[in-house]
């Protein structure tokens, strides 16, 4: 895609055809819930007919973890983590070509199999859209204040990310 650079240093697209221009706001749905998260619901979020690619990341609740075995766990999360969760998801649509970015992300005890987070971006390219997924989940995990508290099946338990 060729671009311009008007006079505040802003990018404009030199071409003509809608789909190429930005839409409506890319930040389609951003939540942290403690509710069960499902995969349609951030899917359809992430829905854009300018889109070529969309990709798609769901991190579950495992039954192990460090070599024990993890019987249930439970996400807390700081009052600040939505507003961090969109500035997150505000940097990857600033740093890549999304049409369309979703996350939620479950607090509460959780259950082997459970859903804990649910992300998608939506992008002109297959290519772009696996790269900006990739960074959104990898900087949630790191940036969003969300612990997790595992308990193991031997009776001890672990903070993780706190």
């Amino acid at each position: 895609m060729s671009v311009a650079y008007g006079t505040m240093g802003t990018m404009a697209s030199t071409h003509s055809h809608p789909g190429e221009q930005p839409g409506q706001d890319p930040l389609r749905l951003l939540a942290i819930r403690d509710t069960p998260l499902t995969v349609d619901e951030v899917f359809r979020a992430v829905g854009d007919d300018a889109a070529g690619g969309t990709a798609l990341f769901v991190g579950t609740v495992r039954n192990h973890d460090g070599g024990a075995d993890v019987d249930t766990l439970g996400y807390s999360c700081h009052p600040s983590a939505e507003a961090e969760l969109r500035r997150v998801a505000e940097k990857i649509v600033a740093d890549h070509p999304v049409r369309a970015l979703a996350a939620v992300h479950r607090v509460g005890d959780l259950e082997v199999g459970d859903l804990a987070v649910v992300v998608a971006v939506s992008c002109p390219h297959r290519a772009e859209a696996f790269e900006a997924c990739r960074k959104l989940i990898d900087d949630l995990k790191r940036e969003v204040p969300i612990w997790k508290h595992q308990k193991f099946s031997d009776g001890t338990e672990e903070w993780v990310g706190a």
